[in-house]
């Protein structure tokens, strides 16, 4: 019952947090990622990764809560203060409204401060839908260690080098390979299933926030998205690092897959579902430091290149 009731909790404050965002997403695209590029890449968010055979050229993030020049939205107050600055935001507050009352009158005071108890209800929420998810993902690191032996062993050859490590280089080995594989293959199904929850488990809170926002807008333009068969047929380690209490992996990935749109009586209106596409995207993974290759989850997503239909 207990478990039942975080549950129900977390997707509240995670549709909550998509209402929050839903104005950094502003028209749907097919299948995962479509032709956008958002996410969190930690503190190198805004600093593209280094080229690769897969992807020479990469598209720099848009869409993005974490802020250029800034920590990552994650981030939590230091002890002792508030995200408003204790007592001294408390009376910087009371005299700007004091000034506001004076010279406008209360009813502007009032708009004023609706204003800004909504963008601190903001900031509560995606504070709260963060530190949830990471909790979670933190106390179920070994729940699915029991059926990593059951997954098929992937088909390609990741090329093996480390790029931008700095000071504290991270390893990637082979079953974090397998996970980013399974991930690529399992998060686009989800998505074409429109299987929120399912995506909710491999993503983190910012990206499943661009997606739902993306499957809703579907919904309201009457149309859904069909994703089968997604195969990786190449991939390169850009480069994989640890920060802070964070480790990240960015991949570029050369995919194929069945994409298509259909309208509600099934009609294809875009893509195709028998004509497979090939597309090469870069994903940065994310886990706790230190952490199972079991616990990456997708945070970013970037384009390269052209996306083309393969030869029948």
């Amino acid at each position: 019952m207990l478990n039942t009731k975080k549950r129900a909790t977390a997707w509240g404050l995670a549709l909550a947090l998509l209402g929050a965002l839903s104005f950094v997403v502003t028209s749907a695209d097919a299948r995962v990622g479509g032709s956008s590029t958002y996410g969190s890449r930690g503190s190198r968010t805004y600093s593209n990764p280094p080229a690769t055979n897969t992807a020479p050229q990469v598209a720099p993030i848009e869409k993005s809560i974490t802020q250029p020049g800034k920590a990552p939205a994650t981030a939590t107050p230091a002890a002792g203060q508030s995200w408003f600055g204790g007592w001294r935001g408390l009376l910087l507050g009371g005299l700007f409204a004091g000034v506001l009352a004076s010279v406008f009158g209360f009813g502007a005071l009032a708009s004023v401060l609706g204003f800004l108890l909504q963008a601190a209800l903001v900031v509560g929420i995606i504070w709260l839908v963060m530190n949830y998810f990471r909790n979670r993902k933190m106390q179920t690191a070994t729940a699915g260690a029991s059926t990593a032996g059951s997954r098929p062993a992937p088909d390609v050859s990741y090329r093996m080098g480390m790029g931008g490590g700095g000071n504290s280089p991270l390893e990637i080995g082979k079953d974090d390979y397998d996970a980013f594989e399974r991930l690529l293959g399992e998060i686009q199904l989800a998505y074409g299933q429109r299987n929120e929850r399912a995506l909710g488990d491999r993503v983190t809170p910012e990206m499943l926030s661009y997606f739902m926002q993306q499957l809703e807008t579907d919904r309201r333009q009457g149309v859904r998205n069909e994703v089968s068969s997604p195969k990786l047929l190449q991939g390169d380690l850009a480069e994989a690092w640890r920060e802070g209490t964070e480790e990240y992996a960015t991949v570029a990935m050369r995919f194929s897959l069945l994409d298509a749109t259909v309208d509600g009586s099934g009609h294809v209106v875009s893509g195709s579902r028998t004509t497979p596409q090939e597309v090469t995207e870069i994903w940065t993974f994310h886990r706790p430091r230190a952490g199972s290759s079991d616990q990456w989850e997708l945070s970013a997503i970037q384009q390269a290149g052209q996306e083309l239909p393969l030869a029948s």
